[in-house]
């Protein structure tokens, strides 16, 4: 079949590829792309693009489908979030009762950290002389008990609701994105939960998980780059040969086409190595890899600032293993071996993060928040661990327009419940959202006609500003 100066020719194994006509008799090299199924404009999209869970040229149509939106000025420019997946311990890290009785206080003692009179978790040495950049909140609160409950309410700053999906903070600040970026607007790492999706946004918003952990040996980003066996001078030719059949739709249809500066944006991802380098760790020297260490939280921290660096608005890092139910004592300062357990990892990567943007003028434009989704029980289990306790919590926000040291709220003695100035998941969303410049009472209109505020109620934490 020819198209112009090129024709498609089928492989033995069923594959498909545009050729120059003078090579149509040669022997194709391997193709990497199915066609079963697909009409000519899904043909031509997916031999443009090796498939980024849903392809930027998607990604970036459905955005433009979206009509255009507002970004009003913001104090940060960028987000990190780190979530402790599972539900950290606020008395096992950054809420100490060291008078209070030792099945409540548990197995570690206080330190000083560089703010007079704060003290957290010894085993989080690193952190404690960067609190000065933190703020602190202690008396974080809800009534959600389980994972998937809370974690909604915590990532989308609305209750769960049976009736609507509520889209993810890093979705919404996707869509209000601008458009012609390269990066995408909201990356997560190394992959994206349901409680990080687009809820009744567009699919444009979707995060782009990486497809793997960063932490392993040899980790490429998937599909960010073709094949081997599908060169660069292949993608643009099969790039020229669809701006060929645009124009031919041109000439032959009435109706608006919905390609080309789409397909643009996705060929200048997959060709642009200044874009592909943001997800290059290999280009940290070893010392600042050795800094933020070698675990997934640590590498996907490293990245993250290598993100944002780049231009990346979003970026949520995902740490898994914080359902401590046993063995505390043990699971978080050593786990296999002395220092291996969770806090050591989290103390290296998050301490090395808030210095490492400090000390390139990043923190100021970029709002860094390190949370789960709820606290953990007053009392130790018989087990040695905390059950879940969504009534007391933790969150540190620090970078993007915050005051640091300080600490905002409290718990009482027993670290039960908060004692000063509550603070609710609707309030921490319309937070993040305010200092992004997004307003959170703002309302979206869904595909039906329905008008749906970002956060339906909240107000800014006292005094983070």
């Amino acid at each position: 079949m020819h198209f112009g100066r090129y024709s498609i020719v089928r492989s033995s194994d069923g594959f498909i590829d545009p050729l120059p006509q003078h090579a149509v008799n040669m022997k194709d090299q391997q193709s990497w792309f199915r066609c079963d199924g697909m009409n000519r404009r899904d043909f031509i999209h997916a031999g443009l693009m090796t498939g980024l869970g849903m392809n930027l040229s998607d990604l970036a149509r459905l955005r433009a489908q979206a009509g255009p939106t507002g970004v009003p000025q913001a104090h940060a420019k960028s987000c990190i979030l780190i979530w402790l997946d599972g539900g950290p311990s606020h008395l096992d890290t950054f809420d100490l009762k060291p008078q209070a009785p030792m099945e409540i206080r548990g197995p570690f003692s206080p330190i000083s950290t560089d703010v007079p009179g704060l003290e957290i978790c010894e085993h989080l040495p690193r952190t404690a002389r960067i609190m000065k950049h933190v703020s602190l909140v202690r008396s974080l609160t809800h009534e959600f008990g389980n994972h998937d409950t809370g974690s909604h309410y915590l990532l989308t700053g609305n209750k769960p609701s049976p009736v609507l999906q509520y889209p993810g903070l890093g979705c919404i600040h996707a869509h209000h994105a601008p458009e012609g970026q390269v990066l995408p607007p909201h990356v997560a790492i190394p992959e994206a939960s349901s409680y990080f999706m687009t809820g009744f946004l567009p699919a444009d918003s979707s995060p782009f998980s990486l497809g793997g952990d960063p932490s392993k040996p040899q980790f490429k980003v998937q599909n960010l780059r073709p094949p081997t066996s599908l060169t660069l001078e292949r993608v643009a030719r099969r790039r020229e040969m669809q701006q060929f059949l645009d124009q031919v739709q041109r000439q032959t249809e009435s109706g608006p086409l919905t390609g080309d500066a789409f397909d643009e944006q996705a060929y200048a991802l997959l060709s642009s190595p200044s874009a592909q380098s943001a997800f290059e760790l290999e280009q940290e020297k070893p010392g600042v890899r050795e800094r933020y260490g070698r675990s997934r939280v640590g590498t996907g921290c490293l990245l993250a600032r290598r993100l944002v660096e780049h231009g990346v608005g979003f970026v949520s890092v995902i740490d898994k293993g914080w359902d401590t139910h046993q063995q505390i004592a043990k699971e978080f300062p050593d786990s296999f071996f002395p220092g291996s357990g969770k806090l050591p990892a989290l103390d290296r990567a998050y301490s090395a993060l808030i210095d490492d943007l400090h000390q390139r003028g990043l923190l100021e434009s970029t709002l860094v928040l390190l949370m789960g989704e709820f606290g953990r029980t007053p009392k130790l289990n018989p087990q040695g661990g905390r059950d879940h306790w969504p009534r007391a919590g933790f969150v540190c926000l620090a970078g993007g327009g915050v005051r640091g040291g300080q600490v905002i709220g409290s718990t009482d003695r027993n670290g039960e419940l908060p004692d000063t100035t509550p603070v609710g998941p609707n309030d921490l969303a319309w937070t993040t959202l305010s200092l992004l410049g997004i307003q959170p009472d703002q309302a979206y209109v869904s595909s039906s006609g329905r008008p749906i505020r970002w956060v339906s109620d909240g107000q800014m934490i006292p005094g983070l500003i």
